[in-house]
């Protein structure tokens, strides 16, 4: 050894901990050395039984003890101090597990399955169980693992560098369920701390941060039926209706408690069922320190938030909903992450997860850090963290977090706050590389569907990355969203101003695929609930309501809509308490509740409704001219264009008398669907019975029928003979 290399060992600052500690062969023969600060005594147990005393050479709790011969796979007899004795396996005479091929892909940035070999594996070597740890800490010093199988002493169990700055380290007889950090200490900035696994398969329940050693293997799966059925299913032809929701204030126990995951399987499937949802969104359930922020600022990618129970059980909630029908889509966050000092922010001292410069690497309005697209190992661990959901946790779908805000350098920067690429441009074409990549690996997935919180006109978002789009199977439709909420606040004295509010998503429907969303952003931070954004008296912003989703459930494209907003409830969404389920006693409210279940129903049950959604060929307009009784009405076809339905829409609390309808065909049609039917808490004006057609040209047509529009109404009509 070079002089001070033991001061350096426990001292903490050694790089190179496995040239000094286990065994080592000179022109003497063998030395081993052990750091055991806990121990009074120590001696080398060997395999044929012998044992061969330890000198202590370091004031601190180094021990070294000389034999002639290999010592082969031998123990450490301890005499503790305080008292006692205990015989190890020592961690440093174990060889190298991670492979030059494991290392070769991390750098080149290609290794989309990492959580195999990064993170903490319980694994056997040479017949001795134990956990393999392995973390990326390019500009480390060293590295070490702590927890409390060494009492936190971070000097301890340093790790073992290897090529492209992953340090790894085995340690025996340890398992599942111990805690353990990373012990992180820079060489360039002298900074160090105690850092969670950014590939941490479970956590602490916050305000608890350290990650958790955690047997993925174990869960045994019974959802095959589904994952088969998924796997040959085009969701762009199926119903989607989304019931998005926040775990943690969805339902709570009489103690204020939220529900566990497998309470919520036993609660939330059942409501989800039974109001018709075809698909559950789940608000970020990534393990992120503060509740505050929804779970959009992640600290551990890799695990499930431990508020509501471990990775099982989290597995035992996605395995029910399989089994009850329902598909999972999960929020997912690669474009930012917080600055907490035990998450990915300077994890080597160094911006390794994100930007050094300010300008690229921080978004201010969120107080957040932008990753670093353009780095191999970024990537990977991102691309790796999307598939590792997919893939593990058989999560259907995932909804791509701030979308715009990864596509432009100068997103919610002034001039001068930010860098031209280098062609000059806004666009960020590290991330845009980024998303198509990911998209790609991500559709490998049997059935797996991407869906990206987009807010600008970027083209091709949800286009097929050969054709130079980023590759999402979806996008969420914010204009419709925007312009939809601009007319619906307005009196309806004045809708007739506002009638293109109504009708301009027709333009560009068919330009992506479109999800028609009612989010969490929509219900919250002085927007207003659904229903309070709707203006009149009561009975009027009920029926305000139940307009708004029916025109939504009958406009192309698929359907998402927050918790809450099926409750009528006036509030806005507290993240802190569970929505009003007790304004289900009010006739108004449980009117609007059952609309909505209805609704769902009668969506999944005509093909008309959801199997052309994304092509003109599925939409027809019969009139968007009669501005001056705020009155369209239009077509929506199956793919067998006989199977149609004619949807009009009354936006005015005016009752209309024999107002004429052109349709495609004569024959008999009923009304079977009419959001101002009685049982909903509408007026229950209504057209019943058969409705024959009539001859004569009307809005162009040869034929048409004569309807009773009610007040504040959609009405939907079946042609059945």
């Amino acid at each position: 050894m070079k002089p001070g290399e033991l001061d350096a060992l426990v001292g903490g600052y050694h790089g190179d901990p496995f040239s000094v500690l286990g065994p080592h062969q000179d022109e003497d023969g063998w030395i081993i050395r052990a750091l055991l600060p806990q121990a009074a005594s120590a001696s080398v147990r060997l395999p044929d039984d012998s044992t061969i005393p330890m000198e202590r050479v370091h004031d601190t709790g180094v021990y070294a003890a000389r034999m002639k011969e290999d010592p082969g796979a031998y123990r450490i007899h301890i005499e503790q101090q305080r008292g006692g004795s205990v015989e190890l396996e020592d961690p440093y005479r174990f060889a190298p597990l991670l492979s030059s091929f494991d290392l070769h892909l991390h750098a080149e940035g290609t290794n989309y399955q990492s959580w195999h070999s990064m993170g903490a594996h319980m694994t056997e070597v040479d017949g001795i169980p134990g956990v393999r740890f392995a973390v990326w800490a390019p500009n480390a010093e060293m590295v070490s693992v702590a927890g409390d199988f060494n009492q936190w002493d971070t000097a301890r169990h340093p790790m073992r560098r290897r090529d492209s700055g992953i340090w790894e380290l085995f340690i025996p007889k340890i398992g599942e369920g111990e805690v353990y950090k990373y012990f992180v200490r820079s060489r360039i900035y002298g900074v160090s701390g105690l850092k969670c696994d950014p590939y941490g398969f479970a956590s602490e329940k916050p305000p608890k941060q350290a990650s958790i050693v955690w047997n993925l293997e174990r869960y045994q799966w019974s959802d095959q039926q589904w994952m088969d059925q998924r796997s040959r299913t085009q969701w762009l032809e199926r119903p989607i209706s989304v019931y998005e929701l926040h775990l943690e204030s969805w339902m709570r126990n009489p103690d204020g408690e939220p529900l566990s995951y497998r309470e919520l399987a036993a609660h939330l499937i059942p409501y989800v069922k039974r109001m018709g949802f075809t698909h559950l969104e789940l608000m970020p359930i990534a393990e992120h320190p503060y509740s505050g922020s929804w779970g959009y600022q992640v600290v551990g990618y890799f695990a499930p938030t431990a508020r509501f129970g471990n990775p099982d059980d989290f597995r035992y909630f996605v395995d029910q909903c399989h089994q009850n029908g329902i598909a999972i889509i999960v929020d997912w966050v690669p474009a930012h992450f917080p600055k907490d000092a035990h998450g990915l922010a300077r994890f080597d001292g160094t911006a390794c997860y994100e930007h050094d410069d300010p300008r690229m690497g921080e978004h201010k309005d969120w107080g957040t850090l932008i990753f670093n697209f353009g780095r191999n190992e970024v990537r990977n661990f991102l691309i790796s963290n999307a598939l590792f959901w997919l893939k593990e946790y058989h999560i259907d779908g995932l909804r791509v977090d701030a979308v715009a805000s990864m596509l432009y350098l100068d997103y919610s920067r002034e001039a001068g706050e930010w860098i031209p690429n280098k062609y000059g441009g806004r666009e960020n074409l590290e991330a845009i590389d980024f998303l198509r990549k990911f998209n790609e690996e991500a559709h490998t997935v049997p059935g797996a569907v991407t869906i990206a919180e987009e807010s600008t006109s970027y083209a091709g978002v949800s286009h097929p990355v050969y054709s130079g789009g980023l590759g999402f199977t979806m996008k969420w439709n914010m204009g419709w969203m925007h312009d939809m909420f601009a007319y619906f606040k307005s009196d309806p004295v004045y809708r007739r101003f506002n009638h293109n509010h109504i009708t301009f998503s027709l333009l560009y429907a068919f330009t992506e695929n479109f999800v028609l969303p009612i989010s969490h952003d929509e219900v919250v931070h002085g927007k207003g609930s659904l229903i309070g954004k709707m203006p009149g008296d009561e009975w009027q912003r009920f029926a305000n309501v139940r307009v708004f989703l029916a025109y939504m459930f009958a406009h192309p494209g698929k359907k998402l809509l927050f918790m809450g907003c099926e409750l009528g409830q006036y509030e806005e969404w507290n993240w802190q308490s569970q929505i009003r389920w007790d304004l289900l006693q009010y006739p108004l409210h449980r009117g609007l509740s059952d609309f909505l279940r209805e609704l769902n129903f009668l969506y999944q049950n005509e093909p008309s409704l959801y199997e052309v959604d994304y092509h003109w060929q599925g939409f027809e307009w019969i009139d968007f001219r009669d501005v001056d009784n705020s009155v369209i009405s239009f077509i929506r076809r199956a793919k067998n264009h006989e199977n149609f339905l004619v949807v009009v829409c009354n936006f005015t609390p005016v009752v209309r008398y024999n107002y004429n309808v052109g349709v495609p065909a004569g024959g008999v049609y009923q009304e079977v669907m009419n959001s101002d039917w009685q049982h909903f808490g509408g007026s229950g004006v209504c057209n019943s019975g058969d409705l024959r057609t009539n001859s004569g040209k009307v809005q162009g047509r040869d034929n048409f029928i004569s309807l009773t529009l009610p007040p504040l109404s959609v009405t939907i009509y079946r042609r059945v003979g």
